[in-house]
């Protein structure tokens, strides 16, 4: 029986930065994955952390980013990595959200930044209002000082909900940040497409989402 249905945002409900990311590392002639492979390394205390949690600022986040970054073959600066990462919303995953609100609970754990840290840099902001209100309660890592995959912020969703973990759906597009969701007794979903998504999302919650 599914209580809920958990979203990430980034990756999920917007197309997947690593996309941007590729085509940047091209431009400069940057090591292929050298972005990937610094947000990867030492995962919870790295630069890419610790800027979630809000522990540094801007400023300090584009030098430790630097330092990480050259440490695995080529510098790239944080604050030329930030631009990168709005992708642009999923129509068809936001219909799924809607449809999925109409049945269950919804939530939406996000790793994110502090606010304003991609600003003007990118135009636009990461968060779109009228997405956002589909959720029944979210939760942002900057605001909390917690981020993915740190068991804990899932069980804030989950008690927030008031809903067994067992009865609920996650959806992310990292597989670390899958992992304590599974363990923790969630159906998860890997989300590499759309259409991927929300076929496995239909056969998990018997809705029909498009």
């Amino acid at each position: 029986m599914v209580e809920a249905v958990i979203w990430d945002f980034g990756g999920v409900l917007t197309s997947s930065p690593f996309d941007a990311f590729a085509r940047f590392e091209a431009e400069r002639g940057l090591p292929i994955d050298i972005i990937r492979r610094t947000n990867a390394a030492n995962h919870f205390e790295n630069a890419w952390a610790k800027f979630e949690r809000a522990e540094v600022d801007l400023d300090t986040f584009d030098e430790l980013f630097a330092a990480e970054s050259r440490a695995l073959g080529a510098e790239v600066r944080g604050k030329d990595v930030l631009p990168l990462l709005s992708g642009d919303l999923r129509p068809e995953m936001v219909e799924a959200l809607r449809r999925v609100k109409q049945s269950f609970k919804t939530g939406c754990i996000t790793n994110n930044l502090p606010a304003n840290a991609i600003g003007s840099a990118s135009g636009r902001t990461l968060y779109v209002a009228e997405v956002m209100a589909l959720f029944d309660h979210v939760i942002e890592s900057a605001k909390i000082g917690l981020r993915k995959p740190d068991p804990k912020i899932y069980r804030m969703m989950t008690e927030t909900l008031g809903v067994d973990p067992n009865n609920c759906v996650y959806l992310d597009d990292l597989g670390v940040n899958l992992k304590p969701a599974r363990e923790m007794g969630m159906t998860t979903i890997k989300v590499t497409s759309a259409d991927q998504a929300i076929a496995e999302l239909e056969a998990a919650t018997g809705l029909t989402l498009r």
